[in-house]
């Protein structure tokens, strides 16, 4: 079963990226990324590979040692999990930085390379969002006062 989570786990979240980053102003988009649900996908896959070995998971994370790390995540069901963990996670940040964009008006051909540093290296492109982010204010709506009553 390993054998096929593995690459669906990522097959499952690359249509998301692929609208933020090659549609990111299409209606469709918006309204896709903006449903948290999005991650349920690869979430369910990595409860499908940790819920199984939850006794051996449980006390490698509960008081986690480099060995115990290490010997969790050196088997093939260890390896997919933790793969299906960057993967939700990478997602879940990449879309929260989507949107945050997106209040902010920051550029989609800035997004793009952050986006796609997200996937290949997370906690990079988060960084990489974070100190980009500042540079653009939130964008507030203007208020129609003609019809507030």
């Amino acid at each position: 079963m390993t054998g096929v989570l593995f690459p669906l786990t990522f097959a499952l979240a690359a249509p998301f990226w692929a609208l933020m980053i090659l549609l990111p102003r299409w209606s469709w988009t918006a309204r896709i990324v903006g449903s948290p649900l999005i991650v349920l996908p690869v979430v369910v896959i990595y409860a499908l590979l940790v819920v199984p070995a939850f006794g051996t998971v449980l006390p490698a994370v509960a008081s986690p040692t480099l060995d115990g790390v290490r010997e969790l995540l050196g088997t093939p069901d260890g390896a997919a999990a933790g793969w299906a963990h960057m993967i939700a996670f990478d997602l879940f940040v990449g879309r929260w930085a989507w949107l945050d964009s997106r209040e902010r008006g920051v550029p989609a051909l800035v997004m793009a390379p952050v986006l796609l540093l997200t996937i290949l290296l997370g906690p990079l492109g988060l960084a990489a969002y974070l100190g980009i982010r500042s540079r653009w204010r939130p964008v507030v709506a203007a208020v129609d006062t003609e019809h507030l009553g």
